[in-house]
């Protein structure tokens, strides 16, 4: 099965890292590390291939300063998810 996530979020300088599963939930890794970056929103849409279907859907972005976990939501074919 395929999982498709399109996330925008608030500045531009992010990369992704990877997923995980935690229990019966992916959470997509992503991650802002640097000193300066773009005031502008950022779309990033990742594609995975998973062998059962996901209960929920979360993103995690790392920066310098901690991070924040928020839910991405089921939207047509895929999940979307905006940087809170």
């Amino acid at each position: 099965m395929r999982v498709v996530l399109e996330v925008t979020f608030k500045m531009g300088g992010v990369s992704y890292r990877g997923h995980r599963w935690e229990g019966d939930a992916i959470v997509f890794e992503f991650e802002r590390l640097g000193d300066a970056f773009i005031q502008v929103l950022s779309d990033r849409k990742v594609e995975i291939e998973v062998e059962k279907r996901p209960s929920k859907v979360f993103v995690e972005l790392k920066t310098k300063g901690g991070g924040k976990v928020f839910e991405a939501f089921e939207r047509d074919e895929g999940y979307l998810a905006v940087e809170p």
